[in-house]
């Protein structure tokens, strides 16, 4: 007797998909993202950090176990244009090089931050899976730096318009000049630290790497 309800595998879901994309990033090779080689391509990432930062202890003993299962946040860089539907065959250039030295950017010019601390692994993926993958990867990992201090990812919005308020990002870890332009926030850099070791209670990151997305 069969059960009406089972679906059938369908290995061309949105999720399996996502999957597919997730695992093969997961397995990529841990690098320090202060120094590492030009390259080409569009993709998803992870940053790892391994610090002394006291908001972020237990995603950093995590880490220091070199199994690197704890990213503190994930992201993509997709070619210039994707959203609107560019050149299918035009080469997406070092934009995910590019954003990642950004990254590094941030946190060199972060007062409280070292980038001795923090590494990444990061996978070069066809422009249309990317979403999908990041996607994924975020709701999987709940990374601290995508879901509760965001503006870890922003950029200077340019001359005279910087009247939006201060990331909170940049309020737990002053030192961006553009960010030091915008307007102050009500929550102070402790307030934000309590939020974070809070978060981290609840949401624990795992103690064994989990190559399995589920």
């Amino acid at each position: 007797m069969t059960d009406s309800n089972v679906v059938p595998f369908n290995p061309l879901d949105k999720r399996h998909l996502g999957e597919s994309v997730g695992q093969a990033m997961l397995r990529q090779p841990v690098i320090s993202l202060g120094s590492f080689d030009i390259f080409d391509g569009a993709g998803i990432y992870a940053i790892y950090y391994t610090g002394d930062f006291r908001g972020y202890e237990a995603i950093a003993k995590r880490n220091r176990k070199k199994v690197f299962n704890a990213p503190i946040y994930i992201g993509k860089a997709v070619p210039k244009g994707a959203r609107k539907g560019g050149d299918l065959e035009a080469s997406p250039g070092k934009v995910l090089y590019n954003r990642l030295k950004q990254h590094a950017k941030s946190i060199d010019e972060a007062s409280n931050l070292s980038i001795a601390d923090f590494h990444c692994r990061y996978l070069i993926v066809d422009d249309i899976w990317i979403p999908l993958g990041e996607s994924l990867l975020i709701a999987k990992f709940d990374p601290l730096w995508n879901k509760l201090i965001d503006g870890f990812g922003n950029h200077d919005p340019g001359s005279g318009r910087h009247a939006g308020l201060r990331p909170r990002w940049d309020v737990l870890h002053p030192g961006r000049p553009w960010a030091e332009r915008c307007q102050p926030r009500g929550e102070s850099a402790e307030q934000i630290t309590l939020e974070a070791l809070d978060y981290l209670r609840s949401n624990p990151p795992p103690d064994d790497p989990p190559m399995v997305i589920a």
